[in-house]
């Protein structure tokens, strides 16, 4: 007869705690000193009583909770990382669903990026370990049976906040009904009508605007009158505790790829303004951290790092490589500025990486506007249930 240890006598022990006693007070009636267990060893004691089948434990390992939750995750941001890291830690494993194009121009409008693109932000989040493309948008029978049993799905996970179709109906009554949904606590103080909300209003006086009525007189978008968003005020509240909660884009992976430890520098809002102008940045640092802090491929990140590498920073963080993407905004440097890669430069340690993709900041700015009455449209439509989900907004626990 085999075992796996001795760790099935505590096991006996735990279960059967009267009849180890029994054994311990016959062996001090008799004389014999409870270290004569510990002179047997543990190891034979299984053998001397396999009779008694009490201490024979066969291997069992535990059943992995496999859990869903789906989204359009268009211009994502830290409230979409905040829900699924939320997702996750009910469960073992994360799958998450892409709604497809087609699913959110029908639902909601047309999305500001692909599903390429989507997929790709997804896939980059560190809590992630499965993704389904192209999932509808509402969860039909038909595809909450293949989530089940295909995919072996145990729960279906959504926030708080009411998810609705075009017909009013909730999409995520069958899971409901199912007793296979858990819920979330909603992130405060961010979503996507928000953020092309102040896209639209960094770009009112800008080039991209000049053939397109003013932003500030869209209807639907919160803009706060005719502010612009270096006016905006944003709803986010950080704390400690979510920051260390994201601690433990491609251009991303491919510097995680050059070393042991990835630690990226998020400039202070000053800085950015300065070198960006009016209007930007469009999420403020704490914001832009805790989505840095979201990819998988980050270790850390220095919140409010200086524009200029100097060599105190590269001594400070045992740096060894500096790197920098091909594809960027127009950060110009501002008159007398020095090169902020002078040193790393100067140090041999500094390398140029090909960016993936021509995406950023200003040409998902242009899609907006291009397409701005669609997203108006949109807005308003958000906006209304926004309002409607905080007039009858109740506690929820979690984090």
């Amino acid at each position: 007869m085999e075992y796996e240890s001795s760790s099935s006598i505590w096991d006996g022990v735990y279960y059967y705690p009267h009849l180890f006693g029994g054994l311990m007070l016959t062996a001090a009636l008799l004389g014999l000193s409870t270290s004569y267990f510990g002179g047997l060893g543990f190891s034979s004691l299984p053998y001397m009583w396999s009779d008694l089948g009490i201490f024979h434990k066969k291997k069992c390992q535990k059943k992995r909770i496999r859990v869903y939750m789906d989204g359009c995750f268009d211009l994502m941001h830290y409230g979409h990382a905040n829900a699924l890291r939320q997702a996750k830690a009910l469960g073992d494993e994360l799958v998450v669903g892409v709604v497809s194009d087609e699913e959110i121009v029908a639902n909601k409008g047309p999305p500001v990026l692909s599903m390429e693109e989507r997929l790709a932000l997804v896939s980059g989040l560190k809590w992630v370990d499965e993704v389904i493309a192209d999932a509808p948008y509402a969860i039909t029978e038909k595809f909450m049976n293949s989530l089940f049993n295909e995919h072996k799905i145990d729960y279906i996970i959504h926030g708080d906040d009411p998810c609705l179709l075009p017909d009013g109906t909730d999409a995520y009554a069958l899971a409901k009904k199912a007793g296979r949904y858990k819920q979330i606590k909603r992130t405060e103080g961010v979503s996507s009508t928000d953020i092309v909300g102040r896209i639209l209003s960094s770009l009112k006086d800008t080039k991209a605007c000049e053939n397109h009525d003013d932003s500030s007189s869209l209807p639907g978008i919160a803009l706060k009158g005719s502010q612009s968003n270096s006016a905006h005020i944003s709803q986010f509240l950080p704390t400690s505790r979510r920051i260390v909660q994201f601690s433990n884009g491609k251009i991303l992976r491919s510097a995680r790829q050059l070393g042991d430890f990835l630690l990226v520098g998020i400039h202070t809002d000053q800085i950015v303004s300065e070198h960006r102008g009016k209007g930007h940045p469009i999420m403020h640092l704490h914001e832009r951290s805790l989505s840095v802090l979201a990819c998988r491929y980050v270790d850390e990140v220095i919140i409010g790092a200086p524009w200029e590498v100097t060599k105190d920073m590269v001594t400070t963080f045992n740096i060894t490589l500096v790197v920098h993407g091909t594809v960027a905004e127009n950060n110009s440097l501002l008159a007398g500025e020095p090169d902020p890669y002078a040193v790393p430069k100067s140090m041999r340690i500094f390398r140029m990486l090909d960016s993936p993709k021509t995406i950023t900041t200003t040409s998902v700015a242009q899609r907006i506007v291009a397409n701005h009455e669609a997203y108006v449209k949109r807005n308003a439509k958000k906006a209304e249930n926004e309002k409607k989900y905080y007039a009858e907004k109740v506690y929820v626990s979690g984090d």
